[in-house]
This record gives structure tokens, sequence and C-alpha cells, in this order.
């Protein structure tokens, strides 16, 4: 297997938006998770996205997962590495996309490396350096109240600066606008300076395009899905891949049964479950019984069993952003969190045991649990069913075929429960 481009993803949804999009611009692409085990049989593709899970753990176990990843990608021929991150630019001031972009630009040999979280198919746009969420500046955005890392400056050079050894630059609008000879002049300017990183504008598709073109010059760059648009735009441009599939082609009826879980806290997944609730069975758990012991999960599944074969259910763990800061001032932020986590992964499989073979999963680390649990080493990309989420087949599951869809909280419309189904025959 020789690949063009390999990515490291921070999270299991981001790796699928990711995959997602390199997918659509025409590049064939696969999602591992985790570094794909040596008997597990990957098709011929352009791009790998390994899923990993440590947007939020300590900043020496991101360093160690990731530069493995990255040893796994360039040995299979990756010329370039992307370090994909959430498009709210989720992390503290201890990490982890500061260590993790320096750990992976030592790896390659140095040098500065491109950031930016820009997607503005998903409203993510950056100006000046700040980051704005829909319109809002990150600090007065919904990412204001996250449970796992609320964003509380918008200034991503200022956030940037704070988690990392060297000093972060910007490569402002004005220059990316002009174009890559003036951006990539822009660019070289600072690395002069001693800039090891470099926040970088975009505010529309074109700037994206900009960006992936000089950023593949590079070894190393981090992004969001919009700097994975740019790099799939410049390696078509290049010559250097053989064109994709369609993602019709992947995706074929599994049957079985369906299933919703979600634990996303985002206010898009709350309304998400107030429309679904409409035309489905809704199962809203008590966080609080479910920190308490098991019996909200055996009643849970005991709820299930009695209505799946008449159709799809949802069980939700998700709750207002008060109910959570209340949970997390009494049990702590870190074993609410996982408490939850593993619960709604234990509903996720106990659901497959039971016939489901069609899962909806909502939430970037509810995601992560469930494909954990349920054991999956790799997934084809198919169609999308809203930007940022497509229809994902598994590769070498032990339990058969499955369709699954992982989505991001904040992604998705109001009726994106149903339109999923819908889609995953």
């Amino acid at each position: 297997m020789a690949i063009s481009l390999g990515s490291i993803a921070d999270d299991y949804t981001g790796a699928s938006d990711l995959a997602n999009t390199l997918t659509k611009n025409g590049l064939r692409t696969v999602q591992t998770v985790g570094i794909p085990d040596p008997a597990l049989a990957l098709p011929d593709v352009d791009a790998v996205v390994i899923s990993l899970k440590i947007r939020s753990v300590p900043a020496s176990e991101a360093v160690t997962a990731a530069t493995e990843a990255e040893r796994w990608l360039r040995e299979r021929g990756a010329h370039h590495v992307l370090y994909k991150i959430c498009s709210t630019f989720d992390s503290t001031d201890a990490g982890n996309i500061g260590p993790v972009t320096e750990a992976l630009s030592d790896a390659a040999g140095g040098g500065s490396v491109l950031v930016t979280p820009a997607f503005p198919e998903t409203g993510r746009t950056v100006y000046l350096g700040h980051l704005f969420v829909g319109g809002q500046p990150l600090n007065e955005s919904p990412l204001k109240d996250h449970p796992l890392n609320p964003m509380h400056d918008a200034n991503l050079v200022r956030v940037l600066t704070r988690q990392s050894r060297g000093s972060v630059g910007l490569l402002d609008l004005a220059n990316v606008a002009a174009g890559p000879a003036a951006a990539r002049a822009r660019f070289d300017a600072l690395r002069p300076t001693g800039v090891s990183m470099a926040i970088a504008d975009a505010i529309f598709e074109r700037d994206l395009e900009t960006l992936g073109e000089i950023a593949l010059e590079m070894p190393v760059s981090t992004g969001a899905s919009g700097l994975g648009l740019g790099l799939a735009r410049a390696l078509v441009r290049s010559g250097r891949i053989s064109g994709s599939e369609t993602a019709e082609d992947i995706i074929r009826p599994v049957g079985g049964l369906s299933a919703i879980v979600a634990g996303s806290c985002s206010q898009a997944t709350l309304r998400q479950l107030d429309v679904a609730e409409r035309s489905m069975p809704v199962l809203r758990l008590d966080p609080e019984r479910l920190l308490a012991g098991p019996d909200e999960i055996t009643a849970a599944i005991s709820w299930a069993g009695d209505r799946l074969s008449a159709g799809p259910v949802i069980i939700a763990a998700s709750a207002a952003p008060e109910t959570v800061s209340r949970l997390q001032r009494q049990y702590g932020r870190e074993a609410s969190g996982h408490a939850i986590e593993t619960a709604t992964s234990m509903i996720a499989a106990e659901l497959v045991e039971r016939g489901v073979r069609r899962l909806v999963v909502a939430g970037g680390e509810t995601s992560g649990a469930a494909v954990d649990r349920l054991a999956i080493p790799a997934f084809l990309i198919g169609p999308e069913i809203a930007p940022g989420v497509p229809i994902l087949r598994t590769l070498g599951n032990a339990k058969g075929d499955m369709l699954l869809a992982l989505k991001s909280g904040n992604f998705g419309g109001d009726d994106f429960f149903a339109a999923a189904l819908a889609m995953m025959h």
C-alpha cells in the first residue's frame, strides 16, 4: 500500500468528517480506528485517516499516540500528514493541539506548520486569527459551554501560544486571498522570525484551496476538514492520485434493525432529539442515575428490546448545559463524562447484540467509546448525510457488515436523525 495523504484525527467523528471531505473531493479514502492491525486487509486508497481519541487526554499521551501513527503513515508512503483537529479548536491551555503539532513537525525534520480550523461549509471561519462559529466569535458561541473543553478565547494565536513551546504567527487574509504565491511568500517570511506554527485566515472555500496548495509542499499541517478539502484538491490538480469510486458504490444494504444513541449535549443535538421525538420512540436517560449504577443501563436495554422490532429507537444521555454543569460540580468533570461514555457505549453494544446493523451515534466522545467497545477496526466512506457526516461501512468487523453514522454534536440539521436512517437502507 502506498498512500498520498495521511491524517491523524484527534477523535472519531472528526475522522469521519475528514474522510467524508477527502472522498467528496476525489480521494479514495479509508478510516481506521487506531493504527491498523497487520492482519487487516486495507484496500488500495489515496488517503488513510487514523482515528484516535487524543483530544482531551494528557498531552504526553496524545503526543505518543500521534507520533506512532505518523510513523505508520510515513512507512506507507505518505508525503504529507494532516493532524485533524476540531473546527472549533477544542483544547485547553495544556494542549493538545500545540504539543502534538510540534511533535509531528519534529518527527518530520522540523519547520513551521500551517494551522487552520476554518471550514466555511460548516460555518467555521477565521479572520485576523479569530475563530467564528456560525458568525459568532468562538467565545460567544455555544462552545463556551462545551462540557469537556469550554472555549473562552476566539483569538487562536493566543490560544495556541499558551499551549506551545515556540512562537505562533498569523497568515492573514490579505495574503491568503491574494493567492498561493502571496500566501507562500508571507508564510516563508515568518520562518526566520522563529515561528513554529502560523494560524491561517480563511473565510471562503477558495482560501482553503490556496492553503491546501502551500501546505502540501510541507511535511505536516494541522487543521479541520476544510484544510483537508484544500489538500485533496491540490493532490487532484497535481495528478498524483488515480481518482475515487463514488461513495454510493461502497454502500450496499445490510438489513437488520436500526437505532440511535446520543451522548452529545450540544444545542444542535438537543434540537435534533426534540424533532425526532415526533416520529420515533425516544428514551431520555437520567444522567444522575447513570452515574449512580447500572440500573439505568439495564432499564434502557429492556426498553429498546421491547420496541426495536417495530422500528428505530433513540436512547439519549444528552442533557442541557445547566444539568451537565451541576453533575460536573457534584461528581467531577472527568468522572461524570467517563461514566456517561461508558454507559452509552454499553447500550450501543447491547443493541448490536440484539440485531442492530444500522447505528447512528451522536457526540464525539460517545462515538469513540461506542466504536471502541464494538471493536470495529476500520470504515469505508459512503454518501454524505449532512456536511461533515458520511455513512460508514464497517471493514473487517467481527459482527459482519454494518452501516454507521458518527455525528459530531454540533453537526446536522434539525431533522438529521430521520434523514440518516432514511439513507441507511
